[in-house]
């Protein structure tokens, strides 16, 4: 498949060169959209063959998405895969996203964080079971992980206009948008997302990262409320609770370790 490589960045200078060289070890099509960072992340990226768009001021992640789904679509790419600027994604799951969407044409692909979950801060991980649940109901079908950053969209998706939101709105909408305007569903891949260790520190870097951009309190309620009205404004929710509790999410994991575990069960309406 001919695809791009989409990292959106703000204030990454400690990973980010990492992160693009990591990318292009298995895709020569990177694109970096620098979200008006004001340290060093842009200089980290000197010399290293890159498309690089910048924003004189901050626009938020969903902007940046948006731009760099632009800029790929305009190479003529079939799909374009998406990864944080942070560290926390691994470059060398690329292959397998990519392995999962030839596989499972016309989805979007989901990096899914389900390898060593307990390392995931706990209030990480109750706000992403809350938004798969959500999403689920404002999709019509079960999803694994739907808040992870790491994605494969097929070039359909990521042409998609008027996907409203910013920040991490932006990513359960277009899976929203996806799922009603096109039929496209999600799979998902297991990964691991690294996190930073207790005891961390300028002098171990190997366990060094910023510190999110996710702020528990105002993007859980951000992402409620968009949901909540997504959830209203479609309706027959009691019969899309019935479709949702025996359809398990769909998951690509040639090795079985989560495919053939038995999917979580939905409590059963009285």
């Amino acid at each position: 498949m001919n695809v791009a490589v989409l990292i959106p960045a703000y204030h990454e200078e400690l990973r980010i060169r990492e992160v693009v060289e990591g990318a292009l070890r298995h895709c020569s099509q990177v694109i970096v959209v620098d979200d008006g960072s004001s340290d060093g992340t842009r200089v980290q990226l000197d010399g290293l063959p890159v498309q690089l768009l910048v924003h004189a001021q901050c626009r938020g992640k969903g902007e940046s998405l948006r731009h760099g789904f632009r800029a790929a679509l305009a190479l003529g790419v079939d799909g374009v895969l998406t990864m944080d600027g942070d560290g926390q994604h691994s470059a060398a799951d690329i292959p397998r996203l990519l392995e999962a969407a030839s596989r499972h044409p016309r989805h979007i692909v989901i990096g899914a964080r389900v390898k060593k979950r307990s390392q995931q801060p706990i209030l990480r991980r109750l706000a992403n079971e809350f938004g798969d649940w959500g999403i689920a109901w404002a999709c019509g079908y079960r999803i694994i992980d739907t808040q992870s950053g790491q994605r494969y969209y097929p070039a359909r998706v990521a042409a998609l206009g008027d996907v409203p939101g910013e920040d991490f709105v932006f990513e359960a909408q277009i899976l929203i948008s996806a799922a009603r305007l096109l039929g496209t569903r999600c799979v998902s891949v297991p990964i691991e997302s690294r996190y930073q260790c207790a005891g961390a520190s300028a002098d171990d870097p190997g366990e060094q990262f910023r510190a999110s951009h996710f702020r528990p309190m105002r993007d859980f309620g951000r992402i409620t409320c968009h949901l909540a009205m997504q959830i209203l404004r479609r309706g027959g929710m009691l019969e899309i609770y019935r479709g949702l509790r025996d359809q398990p999410p769909l998951i690509d994991d040639p090795s079985g370790e989560f495919a053939t575990a038995p999917p979580p069960k939905l409590a059963k309406t009285q």
